[in-house]
């Protein structure tokens, strides 16, 4: 394809809104994270993860100390059927993607509302790119997060008698909380996909979206400040 010099400085100029408002996304994400992390070292219950983490590790000491195999079970069956769901559904999202790709009907459709970004097919075959990657990254977490579910679910009942130095309650809390991490990336992953969706109508929709999204993160991310109650009087 051959560009007139007017054309060529025409696409670039388009080109920068989409790059920009791309890499405005990124970085606000990652400073969220990285702000959520300087909270965490100065308070450890500042996030929900942080609190969930705590309760995983007393989890497993309540577990393997009480003997409640059944309660074990049940609980990491729930975690792993929640994984399975999640990582089944990315596929899922993954063959939606590969059928937008078809065609152009789908491009012009998208771009309706696109006013200051670029209409090339490039950059729309690019946009869809991010999705996949996204949506790879969510699918892999999730089953990363099956699999490490499904050790722990053999380590938590052994038992403690047989003073196993590398199946301690600290150990199996280490391989459940390094689970939960996993879940963890994936459900930021599916989080990542708004904007990467509304990037597909133009670039200032997803800059839009970003900040909606870590608004509304910023708010779930938060653990609940509950005031500690006396319960020394109540028989």
């Amino acid at each position: 394809m051959n560009f007139e010099p007017g054309d060529l400085v025409s696409v670039v100029a388009s080109l920068k809104y989409d790059l920009a408002c791309l890499i405005a996304s990124v970085l606000l994400v990652i400073a969220y994270h990285l702000f959520l992390r300087r909270k965490i070292r100065k308070d450890p219950t500042y996030t929900v993860q942080a609190i969930n983490r705590i309760a995983r590790t007393a989890w497993v000491e309540t577990i393997m100390h009480g003997h409640k195999d059944i309660l074990a079970v049940q609980t990491l069956r729930n975690s792993t059927m929640a994984a399975t769901f999640l990582a089944s559904t990315s596929i899922l999202l993954i063959i939606g993607v590969l059928t937008l790709s078809e065609g152009g009907k789908f491009e012009a459709t998208w771009h309706a509302l696109n006013t200051v970004g670029a209409r090339h097919p490039e950059l729309w075959i690019t946009k869809l790119m991010f999705l996949l990657l996204d949506l790879f990254v969510a699918f892999f977490s999730f089953a990363m997060s099956i699999r490490v579910f499904n050790h722990v679910g053999y380590m938590i009942n052994v038992p403690l008698g047989l003073n196993h130095k590398m199946i301690s309650p600290a150990h199996v809390a280490l391989h459940l909380n390094r689970a939960g991490g996993f879940y963890s990336i994936g459900m930021r992953a599916y989080y990542f996909l708004v904007p990467l969706v509304f990037w597909l109508f133009g670039p200032y929709f997803m800059l839009v979206s970003t900040i909606a999204l870590l608004l509304a993160l910023y708010r779930i991310d938060r653990s609940p400040k509950i005031l500690v109650m006396d319960y020394s009087d109540i028989k």
